[in-house]
């Protein structure tokens, strides 16, 4: 099981929201390109690099600072936030990012998740964003009315190679994950699921691997200290 460092970016820092709550802020740092590094240098295999401010507005509004966190590692770094088009797909992809991460997209225009996943191949994930196990959109401020399981089994036949499944209302809380709403997940794909939200220590990062997650992104727990990255990646030792 992965354990991957969450950097959400807005405004060009690494923020955190709580329960995806613009107006609720946290600013870790000013240099997300440092924070990569420092996630690289801990341990860390993969990042998982979200545009708070692209998701919202609904085109890249980061990609200077997503291209200086990519430049900054060797290890392979996940994008998303504000990716609705084949072009905003592209840009992402030649600033050099392993995997493109499509939310609204995945709901609201299937036909992009299908292209994109047919262009490239093994690099389009969906991340599945659920509020009550209805999927949330628009950078988590539209309800779409559409279940959680719905959606996942529909990107997969589109040509989706991963999903990420969040909770939303765990998000950033440091409560627990929603184990039982991940579980099901997993049961309704045949593709791997990485689980998002609420983690806040490692017997968190222990029942989502008995769950059968791949892998599991983790913010606020590593930037408070309520878990250390060395300790969660020594789970697969």
């Amino acid at each position: 099981m992965q354990i991957i460092p969450a950097i959400d970016v807005k405004d060009g820092r690494c923020v955190r929201l709580y329960q995806g709550d613009y107006h609720r802020v946290t600013v870790y740092s000013d240099q997300p390109a440092r924070l990569a590094r420092r996630w690289e240098d801990e341990g860390a295999r993969l990042l998982h690099v979200v545009d708070l401010d692209g998701a919202y507005h609904g085109a890249p509004r980061n990609l200077k600072a997503i291209g200086e966190i990519i430049r900054a590692v060797e290890i392979p770094v996940q994008v998303g936030g504000g990716l609705r088009t084949i072009e905003a797909i592209a840009t992402v992809l030649e600033l050099g990012a392993a995997r493109v991460v499509l939310g609204t997209a995945a709901v609201e225009d299937r036909s992009l998740v299908a292209m994109a996943a047919a262009r490239w191949p093994g690099r389009v994930a969906v991340a599945i964003d659920a509020r009550g196990g209805i999927v949330m959109t628009r950078g988590w401020q539209q309800r779409s009315e559409r279940p959680a399981k719905s959606v996942a089994r529909d990107v997969v036949l589109d040509g989706a190679s991963c999903l990420i499944y969040t909770d939303i209302e765990r998000d950033g809380t440091l409560t627990e994950p929603n184990y039982t709403a991940t579980a099901e997940i997993v049961a309704a794909v045949p593709v791997p699921v990485i689980a998002s939200g609420g983690v806040a220590s490692i017997e968190h990062l222990r029942r989502l691997q008995a769950v059968g997650v791949e892998g599991v992104i983790v913010g606020q727990a590593l930037y408070t200290g309520a878990v250390r990255l060395a300790d969660a990646l020594a789970l697969d030792e």
